[in-house]
């Protein structure tokens, strides 16, 4: 069925947070924003959109809402775990239409989500991969057969731009992997493919859980390039001991050519990973000092720079708390290290930077948990958290330097990755509480309790802070609840 209009309802706007992370460079800030510490205090709620139904109720340990809003002309379109998706208006909040899928998340915690680009919305199911007219949400094509058994479920933001829809699997069985494709945008046809296991593993196999692939939106460069950031391997300890690998390209930046899917360059931060730290953060383009750089994170805690061109290391710089096991991967790669269980590791298995960062001014901003887990046994690749309760930080590192300018710790988990609008950077706290820091300080100056708990990105849209609020019903350490699950927008007068 073809999109007869590619004009949503309500009038064009200036106001616009236009891809997943903002703008193709993934650099997360709101230019259009006159946000600013002077008046943030000024913020007060617009509308609310709850969800109602199935949708409502919450996911496994991460609630009902999960993946970043995108609003264009004037238009909020979200996605829950159901794969459910919606187009609100930003004016009103008004339902405009929805997209009903129904289908929950078979084997992963999201976190899903659209994108928008030439009067169509894209986006997935943990099954399928589907295109839907921006202006009435009615289906223009749908694909449920581009992944084979073993290869893992859609759990990612796709990034859509030039013709092309950029998506991935995760958790594929080892053989293989995850896989990254990239789809014609206006027919759904699969273009390339990359397995982000390079060498089958037939321990990995035997173990038969998962490894590798993509949960967070790619980079699309304009050198032609895509870059994804990939998965652990979702090994035990013993068989990263006893058959040790790097299990390329896992907690990996892999560059692909945008065309074809052909490999540019890779750079691993964690080799033969074995405490599901993942690469996974969406790389962030830059330019330091006329070099263009790729900026990359994930759950081991720490925030690497890469030349754009050939994956070289510049620097890697460590946020949040970390205890020591940094290495153990790399150790036991080497055949160095000596385990003995039970103890605790930090950053944990949920942990270091969770969610996406942001870049402005010289700076790359980072949500860091910092959560430390126990290793209970060797052959377990489930690990379980310490008695002591999550908390975080929001750490602020210099791009041309790799050195930390400050450090701000909180008492929960951000969880809502970190945004810029002017002289602030938000994230959300996983309890329900919506924060803003001064950029140069690290000082928080604007704190608003949230009706429920939060466990997604915001968008901010010029004056417009849209936040998607619905976490789970119970959280760690006993802190209060989430359910009711809703769309929040905050404006200023």
């Amino acid at each position: 069925q073809a999109c007869k209009s590619a004009t949503p309802t309500p009038a064009a706007t200036s106001s616009s947070w236009p891809f997943p992370n903002g703008n193709l460079a993934n650099t997360r800030v709101a230019t259009s924003s006159a946000i600013i510490a002077a008046d943030v205090a000024k913020l007060h709620q617009a509308w609310t959109f709850r969800l109602t139904g199935a949708a409502a109720k919450s996911v496994a340990d991460t609630g009902s809402l999960v993946a970043g809003p995108v609003v264009v002309n004037g238009v909020v379109y979200v996605q829950d775990l159901d794969a459910n998706v919606y187009a609100l208006s930003l004016t009103s909040g008004k339902l405009l239409w929805e997209y009903h899928v129904g289908v929950p998340e078979k084997s992963g915690p999201g976190p899903d989500g659209v994108a928008v680009e030439d009067g169509m919305v894209y986006g997935d199911s943990s099954t399928a991969v589907f295109a839907l007219c921006a202006a009435t949400g009615q289906p223009v094509w749908l694909d449920g057969h581009l992944l084979s058994q073993g290869q893992g479920s859609f759990e990612i933001q796709p990034q859509v731009t030039g013709g092309r829809v950029y998506i991935a699997s995760a958790y594929g069985d080892g053989n293989g992997g995850g896989v990254l494709m990239a789809l014609n945008a206006t027919t759904g046809k699969q273009l390339w493919t990359f397995n982000t296991v390079k060498t089958p593993d037939k321990y990995l196999q035997a173990l038969g859980i998962g490894s590798g692939g993509a949960w967070e939106t790619p980079l699309v460069g304009t050198d032609g390039s895509v870059t994804f950031g990939i998965g652990n391997p979702y090994q035990t300890a013993a068989m990263a001991i006893d058959h040790p690998a790097a299990q390329l390209y896992t907690d990996s930046d892999v560059n692909l050519d945008a065309a074809t899917g052909r490999l540019r360059w890779y750079y691993q931060g964690e080799p033969n990973d074995f405490y599901d730290h993942d690469m996974q953060i969406s790389p962030i383009a830059a330019t330091v000092g006329g070099v263009p750089v790729v900026i990359g994170a994930g759950k081991m805690g720490y925030v690497y720079e890469m030349n754009a061109k050939t994956g070289k290391l510049l620097w890697k710089t460590p946020v949040g708390e970390h205890d020591g096991h940094d290495n153990d991967g790399l150790l036991a790669l080497e055949h160095k290290l000596k385990a003995h269980v039970p103890y605790t590791y930090l950053p944990g298995e949920v942990g270091g930077v969770e969610t996406d960062m942001a870049l402005a001014g010289g700076t790359v901003y980072a949500a860091v948990v910092n959560w430390a887990f126990k290793q209970p046994s060797l052959n377990s690749p489930v690990q379980l958290p310490a008695e002591s309760p999550p908390t975080g930080e929001m750490d602020a590192v210099n791009v041309a330097t790799g050195k930390v300018e400050w450090a701000t710790k909180f008492g929960q988990m951000p969880l809502g990755a970190a945004t810029v609008a002017g002289d602030l950077v938000f994230t959300t706290l996983y309890g329900g509480e919506l924060v803003a820091l001064n950029r140069s300080t690290g000082a928080i100056v604007y704190s608003l309790k949230l009706p429920t708990s939060a466990n997604a990105p915001i968008a901010i849209a010029g004056n417009d802070v849209v936040v998607p609020a619905g976490g789970p019903v119970s959280l760690p350490s006993g802190r209060g609840g989430g359910g009711n699950p809703q769309v929040i927008d905050y404006t200023l007068p």
